[in-house]
């Protein structure tokens, strides 16, 4: 069953503050796109697992939006570093 995954859960922000922080960089609206499409993909993979989604295409899949999500954390790092000094 598919499960959508809350990505400003997972990246400790709220979605306003992501937003905001979208309207201001480019780079970051750019990647936060491409995680919602690769999100996209994998649900519509686990979805359709029963009908021929194969284990390997469902792992690389999830594998980048995985790294996809990992370059937002870093840009988020970036553009606002006080958040994430601990």
């Amino acid at each position: 069953m598919p499960v959508k995954h809350d990505l400003y859960q997972d990246l400790g922000h709220t979605k306003e503050q992501v937003q905001k922080l979208q309207a201001q960089d480019p780079h970051l609206a750019a990647l936060i796109k491409k995680y919602e499409e690769a999100d996209v993909h994998v649900l519509e993979a686990e979805k359709n697992e029963a009908i021929g989604t194969s284990d390997d295409t469902l792992i690389l899949l999830k594998d980048k939006r995985l790294k996809v999500k990992d370059k937002i954390v870093d840009e988020l790092k970036r553009l606002n570093p006080a958040q994430h000094a601990q």
